[in-house]
This record gives structure tokens, C-alpha cells and sequence, in this order.
């Protein structure tokens, strides 16, 4: 394909790039480039965690969703895709740009979140608990389905031109199935590369993310950008947890995120059913229609032998994400069931930072039982209930009381689909410097840790930008 050159075409203007979510937080991104002829949106991501951050996602974006020529998504977690509903709904028209399995996650995922926002709009309705009369769903199932005709799944480390001047390329991350970083070639012949989130190289099934090799700016994650993670001390962890909480009679239950993180637990799971950690007495329980569905796109991910996958993991097929006994909790009643169910039993049930979903019936039944454990198996944020727990707390406000935590906590961040601050500088090594590097997608510590390291070992001119804050591209 024939792009541009930066001396072809040396009078456009720069490129404006603006944030317009993931500053300062690890939810809600978004980030706007604005060109002379194009105007693309790179990642759509819902705002989650406190009221202060969900309160933005219905406030207006400072651009007209029409005037969009396409929105690019890395993949599918809801804060990268979750708010593409809401932008179709105010206008937007154009192609959503992702690879083909980011495209099968986020229709599992924009469909779970249109249940769950219609769901809490008629409680809300119902019990008069919100100042909106009548309380209304961000969207609904019909915003989803129009949404969906607009996806155009592109293969990865192929180049796509947007609009005349303007090429994409998808590269792999490593992060979940389908996640990819994005490499965009503007009309001024600049480059821009948004990491999206990058994966852990250890991923149990997933290949690492493919090297970073320049670009003139480039937007990088800092979910981790202050920690290490330790995997084989994270494994040791969890196993000691569980043989502990097993041995006294107790239930495990491991909040863990739909996408992804249910097949690593699942798979680690696997692992100790096969070296005997785990009893065959001992009932495996996953308890999300949406993980469960996450699932089957695993799965035949794994029997296209999709070249995302580790060979490894294809060596093994897929008993390598089935801990048998393992039961499925589908329905309603099956989730209420496991609760009747004699234990000790495993249950890994969304949402993974405890901020709803079936997990909260689970936590409310477990919690107040010193025989029990709760696993938090990833990143949780600030305002969440997992980070609640992870902090100490002795209470846990759900369905309006208070259920005291006299259950073991534990804290197993190895499960984490999210490169450490040592990977992600791995990541960058051996590419020239970008004239500006830019953190997103971190709190605030993170973000500033990660960009004194990269300044020191690296010497880049790295930046933590702010909320709404707009920088040329040069």
C-alpha cells in the first residue's frame, strides 16, 4: 500500500490528539485525532468504578459523533468498547475498526452491559432510589444490535487505510484474545501508536504482545506501572489459599472478570485438578452466562489453532480450560442452586472487581463465614468493592446493608492479564524514542512511577497528560 511520506506532504497540519478518557484512571478510554480529513477515535471505553466516574459517561464528548470517520477498538474489555453504543446513539455511523475476535467478545460484552444498565434502571424505577424520573439505561438491547451492524473486523498486521492518508495497522497484545495495539500512519506522514493494554509475556495462553518499533507519539498503558508481579509467588499463593480454605470445610470464591480471566483461572485450575492439589470431590462452579460465553469463543479459538494462542496451550486442546467436575451455572436458578449445594466447592463468578453481577449473592453468603475465602485475582480499583476487600475493609455494603468479612482475603495479582511496570519497559526497549510518550490507563501512582522509570533508564520525554488535555502529533 502507498501512504504518505512526511516530505510529500509537508503543508498538512499537524494531527490534534485529545484525551477524552483513561487519564487518571484505568477506566473510560477514549482518545480523540483529529486530522485535516480524518477524525478517528481511538477505543470507546465506558467509565466505571466511583459515581464521580460514572456520572461521565452521560455527559456529551466535546466532538459531534456524525462527524466520526471511525472508531478503532484494541479489544473488548467495557472500558475500551463499553460506550460504543452510546456514541452510535448520538450519531456515529461509520466503521468500528477491531480484529475479528475482539468483534465475537464485544457483542457478549455490550450485550451483558445493556442488561445490566436496563436492569438497574427498572430497581431504580421500581424502589425510587435514583433522582431521574423516569430512570433511564445508558442504552439498551436495540442501541447494541445497531451497534453490532458497524463492526469491520480487519486482520491483525494488516494495513487498512481509515480514509485517504490515514492507514491502520493492528498488532497483537497479548492481553486477551483478540486484544491488538493499534499503529496509525496520519495524512502528515507522523505516527501515532496507542498501546490499548498489553498482556503479561507469562499469559498461560496467549502469545506476548508483538515489540513496539517506533513512532513518532505513542499513548501506553500504566494499569501496572508501579508493581511487579511475582508468578511463581502468586502461584504459590493461590494454592496455599485454596488448600487452606479446602482443608477447613470452606468455599473459595474467586470474583474474576467474563473475558479472559475466568479461562486463566480455569486453566490454572486445570493444572492443580491434574497434580492432585485439587480433589476430583472438590466441585469447580462458574457462575456468568457472559464468562461462560467468553468461554466458547476460547474454545474455538483453540480448535482453529488460532495463531493468537501459545502452542502449548494448543498441544492440549481444550481439556486445558476444563478443571473437571466443572459445572455450569447458566441460569437463574442454577446460580441459586450452587448455593444450596453442599460445600467445599470452587466458585469463579463476575464481575471481577465485586462492583456487580451474580458474585455479590456469593460474597453476601460467604463472607460473614471464617471458613470461606475470597480470591481477588487481577487489578482492582479504587471505589470497587474487590479493592475494599484488598484494603482491609471488615464490612462490605451490598443490597443495601452491611455483611461483615470474616473470610480469608487474598490478594493474587499474578492472574493479571496486564503487563508490570519491568514488562512494559521491556516492551519499548530496543525502539528509537518517540518525540513525546504519553501514560494512560493508570491511577495516578502508577502513572507517575512508571514515567519517572522510563525517564531514567530510557531517557524519554515522557508525559502523564490530563483529562481533556489536547497535543499536536509531531
Amino acid at each position: 500500500m502507498n501512504h504518505p511520506t512526511k516530505s510529500s506532504v509537508r503543508r498538512a497540519r499537524p494531527a490534534l490528539l485529545t484525551f477524552l478518557g483513561g487519564v487518571g484512571t484505568v477506566t473510560g478510554s477514549k482518545f480523540l485525532v483529529e486530522s485535516d480529513h480524518a477524525r478517528v477515535l481511538i477505543d470507546c471505553g465506558l467509565f466505571q468504578g466511583p459515581a464521580d466516574l460514572r456520572r461521565r459517561n452521560w455527559r456529551p464528548l466535546p466532538c459531534d459523533a456524525a462527524d466520526l470517520h471511525a472508531v478503532v477498538v484494541t479489544h473488548a474489555h467495557l472500558d475500551h468498547c463499553g460506550y460504543l453504543p452510546r456514541l452510535v446513539r448520538q450519531g456515529f455511523r461509520g466503521p468500528v475498526l477491531t480484529s475479528s475476535y475482539t468483534a465475537r467478545l464485544a457483542e457478549i460484552v455490550l450485550r451483558d452491559s445493556a442488561r445490566l444498565q436496563m436492569e438497574q434502571a427498572q430497581h431504580a424505577n421500581e424502589r425510587g432510589w435514583s433522582k431521574h424520573r423516569p430512570a433511564e439505561p445508558l442504552y439498551d438491547d436495540a442501541d447494541v444490535d445497531h451497534t453490532l451492524r458497524y463492526f469491520d473486523p480487519v486482520p491483525i498486521d494488516s494495513e487498512i487505510e481509515i480514509i485517504a492518508g490515514t492507514v491502520l495497522t493492528l498488532r497483537g497484545a497479548g492481553h486477551i484474545l483478540g486484544s491488538a495495539w493499534a499503529d496509525l500512519i496520519l495524512e502528515d506522514g507522523h505516527t501515532l501508536a496507542v498501546s490499548g493494554d498489553l498482556g503479561r509475556p507469562g499469559h498461560p495462553l496467549l502469545r506476548p504482545a508483538e515489540q513496539f518499533s517506533g513512532a513518532d507519539v505513542l499513548l501506553m498503558e500504566s494499569t501496572y506501572g508501579n508493581r511487579r508481579h511475582d508468578d511463581e509467588a502468586g502461584r504459590a499463593r493461590f494454592t496455599g489459599v485454596l488448600t487452606r480454605t479446602l482443608a477447613r470445610g470452606g468455599t473459595v470464591v474467586i470474583p474474576a472478570f467474563a473475558l479472559d480471566r475466568t479461562e486463566v483461572v480455569l486453566h490454572e485450575l486445570a493444572g492443580l485438578r491434574d497434580d492432585g492439589t485439587l480433589p476430583p470431590s472438590v466441585p469447580v462452579y462458574v457462575d456468568s452466562p457472559m464468562a461462560l460465553a467468553t468461554l466458547n469463543v476460547y474454545l474455538d479459538a483453540i480448535r482453529a489453532r488460532s495463531r493468537e494462542l501459545r502452542p502449548e496451550a494448543l498441544a492440549h486442546g481444550p481439556s486445558v480450560l476444563s478443571p473437571e467436575p466443572f459445572l455450569a451455572a447458566r441460569t437463574v436458578q442454577e446460580s441459586i442452586d450452587i448455593n444450596h449445594a453442599p460445600g467445599p466447592a470452587v466458585i469463579v463468578s463476575s464481575a471481577g472487581m465485586a462492583t456487580g453481577g451474580r458474585v455479590l449473592h456469593h460474597l453476601r453468603r460467604l463472607l460473614p463465614d471464617p471458613r470461606n475465602a475470597v480470591v481477588i485475582v487481577g487489578f482492582a480499583a479504587e471505589g470497587t468493592r474487590a479493592r475494599d476487600l484488598v484494603d482491609g475493609a471488615r464490612t462490605l455494603k451490598m443490597f443495601g446493608e452491611y455483611v461483615p468479612v470474616r473470610a480469608e482475603v487474598a490478594d493474587v495479582p499474578h492472574f493479571s492479564a496486564h503487563a508490570d511496570a519491568g514488562q512494559l519497559l521491556e516492551w519499548l526497549r530496543g525502539a528509537p524514542a518517540p518525540q513525546t510518550t504519553y501514560l494512560v490507563h493508570g491511577e495516578p501512582d502508577a502513572a507517575s512511577a512508571l514515567r519517572d522509570r522510563i525517564d531514567r533508564q530510557l531517557g524519554w520525554t515522557t508525559v502523564v497528560p490530563r483529562s481533556g488535555e489536547a497535543v499536536l502529533v509531531r
